[in-house]
């Protein structure tokens, strides 16, 4: 991979929005984990759990996982359209 392509991904945040007792989450949580260090992108957890505007807007649909504020998967990740959003950030 090249340097200019590392740098253009920097910066790139993925936010799961979850509750500790979801199985669904863990595994989004566990996929991202697996690829954060290579797709060079930072990795938040959101606990809906804690704040009700959150819980109303995600309680349904957990995980949702959001890059950069965008939502783009709700209960598992695709890890083929992560590569290509991240690509597209160069």
């Amino acid at each position: 991979m090249s340097a200019g392509v590392r740098s253009g991904r920097r910066g790139a945040v993925v936010t799961v929005y979850s509750t500790p007792d979801c199985h669904l989450c863990l595994d989004a949580l566990a996929e991202l984990r697996a690829l954060e260090a290579e797709l060079e992108f930072e990795l938040r957890e959101r606990d809906i759990t804690h704040d009700e505007a959150l819980h109303r807007a995600y309680f349904e649909r957990i995980p949702v996982v959001t890059l950069d504020g965008e939502e783009l998967f709700d209960y598992r990740v695709d890890e083929q359209i992560l590569r290509e959003r991240l690509e597209s950030r160069t």
